[in-house]
């Protein structure tokens, strides 16, 4: 039931039911917050067409963007890229000003309503990276504001500095450099009533770096699923008969953190008797997708490869749901929601530990493997694939653990967790 005496003014820069990744995930968590409590939405101008066509009478506020930082976009986006590559730590960083009007202007726009107390809560959702400032905090001194889940800032494992070199990791000292001259950003955080952390490791990193005591922050990862991507069982096709495959899954971008690589040498390695039961489907593209069909072709297992390509989020559901196994050794993932969706379908997975999707799989529900080196990770994908692959009993109850684990990362669990986050916050300032 929706609280009416409740009013949050909610700052989602990236909101959008049309889009992927984080502008997705803002309007998942929008769309299940409004549900629980009245909303102010204030978002960019960009996500308007798919908004208002979504939601024509809800409360939300565009902002708009100058010529100006319309025509420095264009720049910013040229200089970060390197041939068809993105340098993402030079994007983050050279985007800024982007979000700095937005922020500024949100500020202007709402000060006034926040000061006279129009809202009983200010909570900021997107950008989710640890880095941004959130100027409206300044307005919120009779008012509770919230931050996140944010997250970000792990880093690559020291067995994998090849990796992190392919992926300008070089610069992420940016990071640092923004962290100290970007105004507003201690203050953010020093000043804000409650943070929510989308995992461990950014949780400890923000208590270490703004001295945060336990009880202002909280661990919710921002990644959750929808209610069409759970099952109530998975249907064993490949238990029926004997010759059936079983088939494994990779989701994903074809960039060298996804670790494709490994997963393709780990199934060329496969025991015989394993090998020929099995089926590797890869979905999804990238600047990597040649050179890892190369590889395919060089360790000569076409016949237990195929290449998907690109799909749209809802279309990649037949894919899980005509597989068994889900391999993700991604050296170094934030939120991970391909993971979470795999699960939801009663998919076991095998995940590297290193970042959010290694607290995702319990013993239970997959493997999840330390990134120690690269050929660690491929003999340890190598092993878990032959014990699911052999061994039916575990698949099974793998899956049926996967699928009520994942229940715990619904969008509406998420928006309930939330909501008990801001009446704690309210009941302590009544």
């Amino acid at each position: 039931m929706k609280s009416k005496s409740l009013k949050v003014l909610l700052i989602i820069e990236q909101c959008n039911p049309q889009g992927s990744s984080v502008p997705l995930v803002g309007y998942c968590f929008y769309e299940q917050i409004s549900q629980l409590v009245d909303t102010t939405l204030v978002t960019h101008e960009r996500n308007k067409p798919a908004l208002e066509k979504k939601h024509p009478d809800r409360d939300i506020t565009y902002i708009s963007e100058s010529e100006f930082i319309k025509g420095y976009y264009k720049i910013a986006q040229k200089l970060s890229k390197l041939g068809n590559r993105i340098i993402w730590p030079l994007y983050n960083t050279l985007i800024y000003p982007i979000y700095g009007e937005f922020n500024h202007l949100v500020y202007t726009s709402f000060k006034e309503p926040i000061l006279r107390g129009d809202y009983d809560l200010v909570h900021a959702i997107t950008p989710m990276i640890p880095r941004y400032p959130v100027k409206t905090i300044k307005a919120c001194k009779n008012v509770s504001f919230v931050i996140g889940p944010v997250n970000g800032g792990v880093p690559f494992p020291k067995g994998f500095q090849d990796v992190a070199r392919k992926e300008f990791a070089y610069l992420n000292f940016l990071r640092l450099i923004g962290r100290l001259i970007i105004p507003g950003y201690r203050e953010t955080y020093e000043k804000a009533d409650y943070i929510l952390a989308g995992s461990t490791y950014t949780l400890n990193l923000l208590e270490d770096l703004f001295n945060i005591q336990n009880e202002k922050i909280e661990l919710l990862y921002e990644n959750g699923i929808g209610d069409s991507f759970l099952k109530e069982g998975k249907v064993f096709e490949a238990e029926t008969r004997d010759d059936a495959k079983i088939n494994l899954l990779f989701v994903g971008r074809l960039v060298p953190y996804k670790g494709a690589d490994m997963l393709i040498e780990a199934v060329s390695r496969l025991a015989p008797s394993v090998q020929q039961k099995i089926f590797l489907t890869i979905v999804g593209d990238g600047e990597e997708r040649n050179t890892l069909e190369q590889q395919v072709n060089k360790l000569d297992i076409q016949e237990k490869v195929a290449f998907a390509g690109w799909v749209k989020q809802q279309e990649t559901l037949k894919y899980y749901n005509s597989s068994d196994i889900f391999c993700f050794p991604s050296i170094r993932e934030f939120g991970g929601a391909v993971v979470l969706e795999a699960m939801a379908t009663g998919l076991p997975c095998i995940v590297v530990n290193n970042g959010g999707i290694g607290e995702y799989v319990t013993e239970e529900t997959g493997f999840s493997i330390n990134p120690v080196s690269r050929e660690f990770v491929v003999q340890e994908l190598k092993r878990c694939i032959e014990q699911l692959v052999c061994n039916q009993a575990l698949r099974h109850d793998m899956s049926l653990k996967a699928i009520q684990r994942a229940r715990e990362f619904t969008w509406s669990s998420k928006a309930k967790a939330i909501a008990s986050v801001y009446n704690k916050l309210l009941a302590n300032c009544s």
